[in-house]
């Protein structure tokens, strides 16, 4: 009996896809998707939240609480939450800061839509309603920035701290002094006369097993994780070459032979070789370079002529690390082994091999004349604990970044998002039709916040949040949540604040997620099959593996 013929969507697509339509279908499922993404990320908001342990498809293991690195280790597939993972990583790159607030809060209004659309509204009037909460949010938020904080010297490290403070709390509650006091150090070495030209790459970080947090410190230079090549180890006020292909002899670009017929012929062309390599490191050290720096191959003879002309030979394989050293040094990357010219050589004040926690390391210094690049030395007694501390640092550097372009700041600890939660309900009692219950909901969600944050501390979320609601009620704008006492009190005497522009693209990228995943209305998923085999290439008769991906 033949088979009837598909009709609809079905007569269109591949057989074997999927496809989804509809509330319950496509836009529900959706919004759940993105409820399970937020979930997992919120509990680990603020300075008490909780770690996540990540084993990814390399077998890393990552405990960690930065929601941007736990998202991204995860390798989320499902389309709409990935749309979230999209966000946070965008707020990432903006700011460095504030992923876990972006995707726990586009987590929160899509939760607050499916209530919506549960009683009945269409998602059409829930994103319009979103979209004036959010516009009217951003009006409110600039009238929260602190009076003054939009004038700021970035290299006053006071102001820098107070700043960088909440961004490195979250990451590691009770060391955020140590750690601020450290990265607003190595910032400000650093920092152009620019500020808005700050580059984050130029404050490394160098991570050695052993000791602890207040055994790190600053070097104004770099720091190699690995010793000298030959026996000198130390260099004072050194001129530096750097020879990006290696300090060996060149091999020839045409190929020859050579006959020997005797030992004395053998020996000649050994003497040949050998003059033509010490030629070449006496030329580098009449120049009046003391360290040679080789981004390839050291050859025995070549170390062996450094030695004797007391030249430090490092190596550094990396093409990134080597572009920083000359970038630290001044130095100008030379092709080949040749005699560099005195515009091409850098200068140090100190090249000095040392043993830290059990390591050989490196460290290059560069204070007299300023260098470019700072490095902080993180000490820590596991590998999981100094990758944490670097992420702490990656955001504390980034809110650096932020501040140079917009120092504006906002009450932290929750002050900020009760407030915009009580001005957009009272905004949403004026506004008429269907609107105003999506803007309530929108609202609503900014009591995530502080909920999150007095949960993670062991609080009762409803008494604080009540508690907030009544001191922002009575005009008091500034009162957050003390997390070490459990009492709402002003932010400003505990010198806990957000900047501006962190807040701004959170919201901004939040609620934009939030409208793009309820935008959705049908999903279409079309399976890929593949399929290996072995064939016979018809032109050079050898096998290969092929591969066929049928759509």
């Amino acid at each position: 009996m033949p088979l009837l013929p598909s009709h609809g969507i079905q007569s269109m697509l591949k057989e074997g896809h999927k496809h989804f339509s509809g509330l319950e279908e496509a836009v529900l499922k959706n919004i759940d998707a993105g409820k399970q993404l937020s979930n997992i990320t919120r509990t680990s908001l603020g300075p008490n939240g909780r770690n996540k342990m990540v084993i990814n498809h390399l077998d890393k293991l990552f405990i960690t609480n930065d929601a941007a690195t736990i998202v991204s280790e995860m390798e989320v597939q499902h389309p709409a939450a990935k749309i979230l993972v999209l966000a946070g990583k965008a707020q990432q790159e903006e700011i460095g800061d504030g992923a876990n607030l972006t995707i726990s809060f586009a987590g929160e209004l899509l939760q607050g839509a499916e209530e919506l659309i549960r009683f009945g509204l269409h998602p059409s009037e829930i994103i319009s309603g979103f979209s004036k909460a959010i516009n009217k949010a951003i009006e409110y938020l600039d009238a929260l920035v602190e009076n003054g904080s939009e004038i700021m010297d970035v290299t006053n490290k006071e102001q820098v701290v107070i700043r960088m403070k909440a961004a490195v709390a979250s990451k590691q509650y009770g060391q955020e002094d140590i750690l601020c006091s450290l990265i607003a150090d190595a910032c400000i070495q650093v920092c152009p006369k620019n500020p808005t030209n700050f580059n984050v790459d130029n404050v490394r970080v160098a991570k050695l097993v052993g000791g602890g947090l207040q055994n790190s410190t600053i070097v104004r230079g770099m720091v190699l994780k690995h010793d000298s090549v030959g026996s000198i180890k130390k260099m004072e006020k050194a001129k530096i070459a750097v020879f990006a292909g290696g300090v060996d002899t060149s091999a020839t670009e045409t190929k020859g032979t050579v006959l020997i017929q005797s030992a004395e012929q053998l020996e000649n062309y050994a003497k040949t070789e050998e003059a033509k390599v010490e030629e070449l490191i006496k030329a580098v050290a009449d120049s009046g370079a003391k360290v040679i720096v080789s981004g390839g191959a050291v050859g025995e003879m070549a170390l062996h002529f450094c030695e004797r002309y007391k030249l430090m030979v490092l190596k550094i394989s990396s093409k990134f690390e080597l572009r920083r050293f000359c970038r630290t040094t001044g130095t100008v990357a030379l092709l080949k082994l040749s005699q560099p010219n005195p515009a091409d050589l850098g200068y140090a004040d100190s090249i000095s091999v040392e043993e830290v926690g059990g390591a050989r390391v490196t460290i290059v210094k560069n204070e007299e004349n300023g260098s470019s690049v700072s490095t902080l030395v993180l000490r820590g007694s596991t590998d999981s604990i100094l990758d944490d501390l670097e992420r702490a640092v990656d955001d504390g550097v980034n809110t650096y970044r932020a501040m140079c372009r917009d120092s504006r700041i906002v009450p932290g600890a929750a002050a900020t998002e009760i407030e915009l939660a009580r001005r957009l309900k009272e905004f949403s009692l004026k506004e008429t039709g269907l609107d105003q219950y999506a803007i309530a909901k929108f609202a609503e969600s900014f009591e995530m916040v502080p909920k999150i944050l007095a949960e993670n501390a062991g609080l009762d979320s409803m008494e604080i949040i009540s508690s907030l609601y009544a001191e922002h009620a009575a005009g008091n704008t500034k009162v957050g949540i003390d997390l070490e006492e459990g009492v709402c009190k002003d932010v400003s005497s505990l010198n806990i604040w957000d900047l501006h522009v962190t807040k701004f693209f959170a919201l901004k990228y939040a609620a934009d997620a939030a409208c793009t995943v309820l935008r959705v209305d049908q999903v279409t998923d079309l399976l890929i099959y593949t399929w290996f085999g072995f064939y016979i290439c018809p032109y050079c008769d050898t096998f290969f593996l092929g591969i066929y991906i049928f759509l």
